[in-house]
């Protein structure tokens, strides 16, 4: 069984008047092999495992796109641990389950495992694009596995054409919390806001893969992550007191992504926020609560943060937030380094949003100032990774200014490499010390 270990990083001291606390919550996850269910037992119910394939007309342009989706999908197929339940769906303008044969999930053993890579052949390119219905037949193969593991690959170079907008809509709100969806775009023709829709929603990740080569790593090394999995459905649970207001929760390592919207009330003064699938692994999310002032010398507990099973029984430990009003400038305007941290990264995603908005739409004056902010933010904060992407479609010429000129006949590989990727967060540095420990 996983345990959870929960840290708080912040600044609780707040000056007279002020209402607002910020903490940021470190989780850190050390597995067992199984989780418990919701009636708080041990479950062996084995993963399940669904690849979507892109098989629209457009995935024979060039035939090695399709030829490479083949043979990364199987070679995600062979690293599925035996016993684990796995499908493969051909996405179009419908969808259908290419294998096992008769629909369903088949259990990974040699036998099955030879038989998904003999029906990949089948394959072939023809039709339209349509992701919501992928998302859909994937929904009914994982039916009735209300516990163990539930996680896709979707794979498609192009955009959803073939169904109104609303009707994705429709069907990710019908699927949310159903399983983790992580998704990739091959090429240069799909959307990258369009595949982040789905990602942040079914709480999973997305990326380009530029070149149809580099289907068959990107695809192992997605279902070697999903393999190292062992407890689904976990929630953090944050509790705050009476008149407390909860302004947001968001993940902020690795990666961003808000989960204010997603809060389900699971008691008195009590929400619990998605966060999907754990292996042993260690991820950060950012607390801000709005509270009542109090006066000098008050003290209170703004927020308790635990993570609990999809049966609502707590994992490991638990964090405090806390708030105290003091007169002490010095105390009272020291910034927690991890909360200014990742304020920064999200600052940082942003600009390169904006700023590639702008330069796609010819706002010259605003493209430079939003990714020359980014550059000086990559640099600030050590975020070597962007900094190279930046670099790619910006001529730096003061990284601690931010000083830069866009560069003419920038690639939309590198383009949509940036606005992949510009969610993905480095952590901070921390000194020994520096957290407040949870009772």
């Amino acid at each position: 069984m996983n345990e959870f270990q929960v840290e708080v990083y912040q600044n609780e001291y707040l000056p007279q008047g002020a209402a607002e606390v910020n903490a940021i919550v470190t989780v850190t996850a050390t597995g067992g092999d199984a989780g418990p269910t919701s009636s708080g037992q041990v479950t062996d119910e084995p993963a399940a495992e669904v690849i979507i394939v892109d098989c629209s007309g457009s995935m024979d342009w060039p035939s090695t796109k399709l030829a490479a989706a083949k043979q990364a999908t199987a070679a995600a197929i062979d690293a599925l641990r035996d016993g684990v339940l796995f499908a493969v769906i051909a996405g179009t303008h419908t969808a259908s389950v290419v294998f096992p044969y008769e629909g369903g999930l088949a259990r990974a053993d040699a036998e099955s495992r030879k038989a998904a890579k003999f029906a990949l052949k089948r394959l072939v390119a023809d039709g339209g694009t349509a992701m919501g219905e992928w998302l859909r037949l994937a929904s009914r193969l994982f039916a009735g596995r209300a516990s163990g593991l539930r996680h896709a690959i979707l794979l498609t170079d192009g955009r959803n054409e073939h169904e109104p907008p609303e009707k994705l809509a429709r069907i990710l709100e019908k699927v949310t919390g159903e399983f983790v969806c992580d998704c990739r775009g091959v090429g240069t023709d799909w959307e990258v806001g369009e595949l982040r829709r789905i990602s942040e929603t079914m709480l999973g990740s997305v990326d380009i893969v530029a070149e149809p080569a580099g289907l068959e790593a990107d695809f192992k090394a997605m279902t070697a992550a999903s393999m190292g999995k062992k407890l689904a459905d976990v929630a953090l649970r944050l509790w705050t007191p009476q008149g407390a207001t909860v302004k947001f929760v968001k993940q902020v390592e690795p990666t961003l992504l808000d989960l204010t919207a997603r809060r389900t009330e699971s008691g008195p003064r009590s929400g619990d926020y998605p966060t999907g699938s754990w292996g042993s692994e260690s991820r950060d999310y950012h607390v801000c609560i709005q509270v009542a002032p109090a006066a000098v010398g008050d003290k209170m507990l703004a927020g308790r943060v635990s993570l609990v099973s999809a049966g609502g029984d707590q994992l490991g430990s638990r964090g405090q937030v806390l708030a105290v009003w003091t007169d002490d400038t010095v105390l009272s305007t020291k910034i927690s380094p991890e909360v200014a941290h990742y304020t920064g990264q999200a600052e940082l995603a942003a600009a390169i949003e904006e700023g590639l908005q702008a330069q796609r739409s010819g706002d010259v004056e605003t493209a430079t100032a939003k990714l020359g902010r980014a550059v000086a933010l990559a640099h600030e904060s050590g975020h070597e990774d962007t900094a190279k992407l930046l670099a790619n479609v910006v001529d730096v010429v003061d990284p601690v200014h931010g000083t830069i000129r866009l560069k003419r006949g920038v690639s939309a590989v590198d383009a949509m490499t940036l606005e992949s990727r510009s969610q993905v967060t480095k952590r901070v540095g921390r000194a020994a010390g520096s957290s407040e420990e949870a009772d």
